[in-house]
């Protein structure tokens, strides 16, 4: 008889080839969320904060990425700021931005928008309750940017792709 005398190949720690397979499917899951940059402001962080609560499910297609700024838009700190949220909103797949009176009027809400569409990235809308606000961000009205309720925001932003 020919061949080896070594006996049968192992092919391997059983346990350790589940395991990888394991950290193989998580990161296909990983993949398939969307990494998103949430722009709000700062007086509605307590509302924003229970949109976060939503990425917290392994079933939502949404990371949230937060980047909050409490300072005056023309801050002596505004130029570093910037270009630390332009930072953040390039490594994003899109922007969300929370819609309520106070975003209507804030200059760093309408800034992230525009520079989010600058950088190519799209933009979405999102408010609490069932109808849009009465006042959004100028920039929000400007390009036409698709609002949806809080409650449609996953199925809007699976539908992206």
């Amino acid at each position: 008889m020919g061949g080896s005398s070594s006996g049968p190949k192992k092919i391997g720690d059983v346990k350790q080839l589940i395991e990888r397979a394991k950290e193989e499917l998580r990161s296909r899951d990983e993949s398939n969320k969307k990494n998103v940059f949430i722009s709000f402001a700062y007086e509605d962080i307590d509302d924003v904060n229970l949109l976060r609560g939503q990425a917290k499910n392994d079933k939502s297609p949404i990371e949230f990425n937060d980047w909050s700024v409490s300072e005056p838009f023309d801050s002596d700190r505004a130029p570093y700021i910037k270009q630390r949220i332009a930072e953040r909103i390039a490594q994003s797949s899109l922007t969300v931005v929370y819609l309520s009176p106070h975003s209507a009027r804030s200059k760093w809400v309408n800034w992230e928008v525009s520079e989010s569409l600058r950088l190519g990235k799209r933009v979405i809308g999102v408010y609490s309750g069932s109808t849009t606000p009465s006042s959004v961000p100028s920039e929000i009205t400007k390009n036409r940017i698709k609002c949806v309720p809080w409650s449609g925001l996953a199925a809007a932003i699976s539908q992206l792709g």
